[in-house]
């Protein structure tokens, strides 16, 4: 996709990309009580083959969050009970997030709540567009993650 000098497509796309998170972020927090972010953890450590936890770095590269936010996020998940660092068997300095029996209760409750969201989320949206969305959502994120700038814009305060 060409860029013109004043944005055009890319500037809108990237700017509903924006304002998309934070409708989910604010509806989730609305609709469910928690924040996108805790429902990201809990569905990544609901997954199959991570009912012994993982590392923190491994989940904070797997979310694409900062290491201050995952950390805050798992703070008060483990004062809710939902989640606990447990001594990784394989290196006993290292820790490993895990989900509790509470917090699977937590997770498994919300399934019937996010099954709605996402009803709700994608209801003008057919099958075949969920697709293709899915699959540009996947290049646009490898595209990303590979850019490399050459320059840096000036510092304007300087």
């Amino acid at each position: 996709m060409i860029v013109n000098e004043s944005g055009g497509i890319p500037n809108r796309l990237f700017f509903r990309l924006f304002q998309t998170g934070n409708i989910l972020q604010r509806q989730v927090q609305n609709e469910m009580g928690i924040s996108a972010v805790q429902w990201a953890v809990l569905g990544a450590l609901s997954r199959e083959g991570f009912e012994d936890g993982t590392s923190f770095n491994q989940l904070k590269e797997y979310l694409h969050v900062s290491r201050q936010n995952l950390d805050g996020v798992l703070k008060r998940m483990e004062r809710d009970g939902h989640v606990v660092r447990v001594p990784d068997p394989s290196d006993g300095r290292a820790r490993l997030v895990k989900l509790t029996d509470s917090g699977r209760v937590f997770w498994n409750n919300l399934q019937g709540t996010i099954a709605e969201f996402y009803q709700q989320a994608l209801q003008s949206m057919s099958f075949d567009d969920g697709v293709s969305l899915l699959h540009l959502l996947k290049k646009l994120q490898q595209d990303m993650a590979a850019i490399s700038l050459t320059s840096a814009p000036a510092d304007q305060n300087r």
